[in-house]
């Protein structure tokens, strides 16, 4: 027995056309009022609409193969369309019927469309000629439908004619006729009628072929469907099924199944047994006339269009009956129970229930019980039926029928709840009655609610769906545990451990514990066909067109999109076993990153978070919007590849570098306001700073230079002003910076001479304030009224510590996992995060390079006196440092009977072992014997500005009461800390500001700006002296960024002497040639490496090296550049190989390993002697012994120190 399953239905004017899609779920009509419809069935919404005819459109069909749609109407036109979601269009018409159009059709491999039309004409059009090519006319009433045959050349047409005839048209697939139009004496010579099949008493609506069989179902007003039977050489009626009361539309045969489908005006559609040719089933609507029927090519769906609109239906479901115990799925295929092993793969027949029903459909539930290893099956027909099987324990040549010992019953639902107990559901008398083995019943239930299914929920109890809720019922104590509001579920999985269930409905599915005190609901808009819990406890489930997944605590998303649907019966790791509508079991592989990533978020599981961050390429919006959604923008950082999202993310999560980076991609005024905001949150106005100068935003930017105390950036803000002629920015400028002259010839440009008198007075410029009265054309008579002011007394603040190198401290809210792991490279999650106070003082380069630019002045190279010290300015402040430091320290007078405590500054030396502690504390003679005992530092003039700075980060000095003399603070890391011993300063430099200070000398590599990248290198190696490491990692990071300081600062320091030479010495090519060979060997990262090996390159070629310049090119293609860069790469290999040769004979084997001398810049060869820097490690001859190190001028070569001391 058949069953009418409505997939899709829809409201409308009247559809007299349809036609399926063969391969996207898509379904167009046609419709009474001139209008064609596009819908999606499986998502019920409409894709489109055409509407050009005129009048009604009553035949509609889709291309086999192309995106092409045709439509024929009452206006006499057919109509192609383009069905390419891009660009849904008319392609053209095609005219030439006299009449109403009836149907159309494409032809399955030729570009023919056929039309059928009251004019009492077939004709047959190309599609690609856009003509008429056959005319097929006999007959002589309207023709009501035509059609191809699927496979022969064969059309079959109806006619108000009471007569269906097939038509030869093998004649025109092996001759082209003429192509003219209106040619209308060739067609006939193509197309012969082979039968006429007359036996209808009214006229004939509806013709069609048998998709394997040589047959014809016709429909007629007769009430009548007839099956006609064809051979080579005649045609004959078979039967006629009779049934309908009134006129039947259409008629056609079931493309898998022995079943005829026809509706009728009778507002019914009907089901035909084609081999008894008897009416299997009725489908009845109350007020809608049916006019169309349409079959899916491919899949089990029929589409019916009526009075009212359509609906898309089904026959049978074709969700296979099965269940999974252990590694063994165990389920029911052509009328056989199946076993399917997953590991091996192994598919056995062991039961048929052929004989189960009668008439047999496909069972609807089968539960497994493994203790007796029994089968309990149920089908939907004569109103429920279970049958109680076992199952053979080994498989041989004959399979055992379920009838031999089936024990049967009524029931609606029927599963294992027990060893030996099974209970059954009769929905009618509603009984839950269990069972035993033998199937006698042991206890009758009188459920609690209305129950439509029931379901197994654990020892002893079963899940009770009704319409409105699910109940989970003990059977023994008879009582309800507890109850759920849900739709009516109608499947329920439960995960390995049976502490999580899955229930399911039509559109949502409900995650519970087992004893349903917790559940989150997901909300499904399409059909939910099924579902399994992987391995890692998630619900996987699949709908009509996705497998998505579903956390426990309710979110979920899409794994992968399904071309037809498939019911999910196991899912582990990567692999998700399945079975599709055909009931063949088959495997999917998919991605589980994203959902596996969500779990380990959700439940904290830091380890796998990284290592799915390291091992996989999660990428897309819907991550990224997830981690915002759970409040880790940090993380999302990590997935991100757009720009502007991860711009966007940056900001949110504070991330200040990132957010640099991506504006200047951007490099958008709105993201740089954006980003100057943000970064004046957080004190770091450097970046501030180039932001204003990216958006050329002039007033804040004066005005931070005047709150950091920059007074050199002011004036060159006041010459960008004068270059500008804004006479308010000059006046801003200029009152910034002090500049009462300024300000008077501000004044003075715009006319305001009152103002310029006045302000010349106020500041004792007299001569100035004659000069303006005398342009004026006055004296001092006519301003005698003048009120007189006192003397001016607003003077800018003088710089006490200068603080344009420095940012605001900030203190770290703690490193999270990933930015830990990350960025040591590996898992640490033990580790202390170490307590960070600030940036430090930063890298002190020049950030004003653009409005160096706008100034056009020039200023001195960094390296030519940077680091040249007055002898005397130094002694004088030293003095003042003196005093103090005595004042500071000076014991007071505590009184009779008091001793002073130890002070906070004496802990501070005696609890650290580093010198930075003992700079901080005021005890530079200690800090700098430890300087030269563990790295062997003997010139500490260069050392003083940082000193004094970290002395000072480290005090605060608080005023109370004027009268009183200010008390001093000492600042702690650990001020929580109440140990005496274990007090300590707090660091003013930490090693990730020193590392963005690197990167900014990184930066100044790139851009080929080696004097300020050489300053820059020096000035990491000096602040990493004063550095304090907490613990082994920050350890070896110190001893990495040392290194990598020291190879960059060798590097530079070669090229630029390199330079020096080839501008001061161009006659000495051979030692520019070791120079450029020399910085090739520095350890640089591999796009610095590209610009070393580039410029090497280049200059060997220049010397017509060519053998050398090919050597160092092949080393440039190892190192995987840009195609462009390969491309001359390539090129001067190619060179060398035709010219390989050196014109210039220099001292460099590139064969033997060395190390280039930090003072002489020359090799080092293995097994040479040398001696080292204590603290940079770096290579020297051995006559430089005792010397001071050229490199970072700080330390004595070969000197013996200790090193850094173990973190503490």
């Amino acid at each position: 027995m058949s069953v009418m399953l409505t997939k899709f239905e829809s409201k409308s004017n009247r559809v007299k056309g349809l036609a399926f899609h063969p391969t996207q779920p898509l379904l167009a009509a046609a419709l009474h009022n001139g209008s064609v419809q596009l819908w999606n069935y499986r998502m019920g919404v409409l894709v489109d609409r055409f509407e050009e005819h005129e009048g009604p459109v009553r035949g509609v069909a889709i291309h086999p193969s192309r995106a092409l749609l045709v439509t024929g109407g009452d206006d006499y036109k057919i109509k192609v369309w383009d069905l390419k979601p891009q660009s849904r269009r008319c392609l053209f018409t095609l005219h030439g019927h006299l009449d109403y159009v009836r149907t159309v059709q494409f032809h399955h491999e030729m570009p023919w469309i056929l039309s059928a039309s009251d004019d009492q004409t077939i004709r047959i059009w190309n599609s690609t000629s856009r003509h008429c090519v056959a005319i097929l006319t006999g007959h002589s009433h309207y023709v009501m439908s035509a059609q191809f045959h699927p496979k022969d050349d064969l059309i079959v047409s109806t006619s108000m004619d009471q007569t269906v005839r097939v038509w030869d048209i093998s004649g025109l697939r092996k001759n082209t006729p003429n192509n003219g139009p209106n040619n209308f004496e060739t067609f006939d010579t193509f197309s012969t009628v082979k039968y006429v099949l007359e036996g209808h008493d009214r006229g004939v609506n509806w013709a069609s072929f048998h998709p394997t069989l040589p047959l014809i179902v016709s429909a007629a007003d007769d009430r009548t469907i007839k099956i006609w039977r064809m051979s080579e050489t005649r045609a004959w009626e078979v039967d006629s099924c009779r049934g309908h009361f009134n006129s039947v539309s259409s008629a056609i045969f079931h493309p898998k199944h022995e079943l005829i489908v026809s509706c009728a005006e009778d507002k019914t559609v009907r089901v035909w047994d084609l081999a008894k040719r008897t009416a299997i089933q009725t489908f009845r609507r109350e007020n809608d006339r049916f006019w169309i029927l349409a079959a899916h090519p491919n899949l089990n769906l029929f589409a019916a269009g009526h009075d009212g609109g359509l609906i898309v239906f089904k026959l049978e479901r074709e969700r296979p009956a099965f269940t999974v115990h252990g590694d063994m799925l165990y389920y029911i295929r052509d009328k056989y129970v199946r076993t399917y092993d997953f590991n091996s793969g192994s598919d056995i027949g062991l039961l048929s229930v052929r004989k189960f029903g009668s008439p047999y459909v496909p069972p609807r539930t089968v539960s497994y019980n493994p203790a007796e290893r029994a089968v309990v099956v149920t089908i939907s027909s004569d109103n429920g039926l279970f049958e109680l099987s076992s199952l053979p324990t080994q498989s041989n040549g004959e399979v055992k029928d379920s009838s031999a010992d089936g024990k049967r019953g009524s029931a609606h639902s029927a599963i294992f709840v027990a060893r030996n107990r099974f209970a059954v559901l009769n929905k009618i008398s509603q009984l839950i009655e269990v069972r035993d083995l033998s199937n006698s019943v042991v206890k009758t239930i009188k459920p609690p609610a209305q129950t439509n299914e029931i379901f197994y929920g654990g020892t002893a109890c079963l899940i009770l769906s009704s319409t409105t809720t699910v109940v989970l019922y003990d059977i023994q104590q008879q009582k309800t545990i507890a109850e759920l509001n849900s739709p009516p579920v109608k499947y329920v999985v439960w995960n390995a451990d049976g502490s999580l269930v899955a229930l399911m409905s039509k559109h949502t599915i409900t995650i519970a514990n087992k004893n349903f005190s917790q559940n989150s609901l997901i909300h499904e808009t399409i059909r939910i066909k099924s579902g399994a819990w992987d391995d890692a406890g998630v619900f996987i489930y699949s709908t009509l067109n996705h497998i998505k997944y579903c956390l426990p605590q309710g979110d979920h998303g899409v794994i992968c999109t399904l071309d037809n649907p498939v019911y999910l019966t196991r899912v582990k790791g990567k692999t998700a076993h399945c079975l599709d509508r055909s009931a063949r079991p088959r495997t999917i592989t998919f991605d589980p990153t994203e959902y596996r990533f969500k779990l380990a978020l959700l439940r904290n599981n830091y380890d796998e978070m990284l290592h799915i961050i390291r091992t996989s390429t999660l990428l897309g919006q819907s991550i990224i919007a997830y981690l915002q959604q759970k409040g880790f923008p940090e993380i999302a950082l990590h997935f991100v590849q757009d720009k502007n999202t991860r711009f966007d993310l940056a900001i949110e999560c504070g991330n200040l570098d990132v957010a640099l980076e991506t504006a200047r991609a951007i490099d958008r005024p709105e993201c740089w306001d954006r980003l100057a905001q943000q970064a004046l949150k957080q004190g770091n106005h450097k970046i501030v700073e180039k932001a204003y100068q990216q958006t050329k935003n002039f007033d804040r930017l004066s005005f931070l230079y005047l709150a950091t105390g920059s007074t050199e950036k002011l004036s060159k803000m006041q010459k960008i002003a004068d270059a500008r002629g804004d006479p308010m920015s000059r006046f801003h400028n200029a009152l910034y910076a002090g500049d009462v002259l300024g300000r008077i010839t501000v004044l003075r440009d715009v006319g305001l001479h009152p103002l310029a008198y006045l302000t010349a007075k106020t500041n004792g410029l007299e001569e100035e304030a004659a000069e303006i009265l005398e342009a004026a054309g006055l004296t001092e008579a006519d301003v005698d009224d003048v009120p007189a002011f006192g003397k001016c007394t607003l003077q800018t603040p003088s710089v006490v510590t200068p603080t344009s190198n420095f940012n605001w401290p900030s203190i770290s809210m703690g490193e999270s996992f990933f930015d830990r792991a990350l960025a040591n490279g590996h898992l640490d999650g033990d580790g202390d995060i170490p307590h960070i106070n600030g940036n430090g003082l930063d890298s002190g380069a020049g950030a004003s390079t653009v409005l160096d630019e706008w100034a056009k002045d020039e200023e001195p190279d960094v390296e030519e006196d940077g680091w040249e010290l007055d002898a005397e300015a130094e002694d004088d402040e030293e003095k003042d440092v003196d005093e103090e430091f005595e004042d500071a320290l000076e014991e007071e007078d505590l009184g009779a009977g008091a001793a002073p405590g130890v002070s906070e500054t004496e802990l501070w030396v005696r609890n650290s072992p580093f010198a930075a502690e003992h700079v901080a504390a005021g005890s530079f003679d200690t800090a700098m014997q430890l300087l030269s005992r563990q790295l062997g530092v003997v010139n500490f003039a260069l050392l003083k500005p940082s000193f004094l700075s970290i002395y000072r980060s480290s005090h605060v000095y608080v005023s109370p009461i004027a009268s009183l003399p200010p008390l001093q603070l000492h600042i702690r890391r650990n001020p929580e800390e109440t140990s005496p011993g274990r007090v300590l300063p707090v660091a003013a430099r930490t090693l990730s500001s020193i590392r963005t200070e690197l990167a900014e000398g990184y930066r100044f590599v790139s851009g080929n700006k080696l004097s300020e990248a050489q300053a820059t290198f020096r000035s990491v190696l000096l602040a990493l002296l004063l550095m304090v490491v907490s613990s082994d990692n920050e350890a070896k990071e110190w001893r990495d960024t040392v290194t990598a300081a020291r190879e960059y600062l060798l590097g530079v320091s070669i090229e630029l002497e390199r330079r020096r030479i080839a501008q001061a010495e161009p006659d000495n090519i051979r030692r520019s040639l070791e120079l450029a060979a020399y910085f090739t060997h520095c350890q640089l990262q591999p796009q610095h490496m590209q610009i070393a090996l580039r410029s090497a390159i280049g200059v060997f070629a220049k010397a017509n090296n060519h053998a050398t310049a090919a050597k160092l090119a092949r080393r440039l293609l190892d190192l995987n550049p840009d195609p462009k860069i390969v491309a001359q790469a390539r090129q001067r290999i190619a060179a060398g190989d035709r010219n390989p040769r050196n014109t210039v004979e220099v001292s460099y084997d590139e064969f033997t390993e060395f190390e280039i001398c930090a003072a002489t810049y020359t090799p080092i060869y293995k097994g040479s002697p040398s001696v080292r820097c204590p603290y940079t490690d770096a290579a020297f001859l051995p006559e430089f012994k005792g010397k001071l190190d050229p490199l970072i001028e700080l330390t004595e070569i070969g000197a013996t120190a200790s090193g850094l001391p173990a973190p503490r």
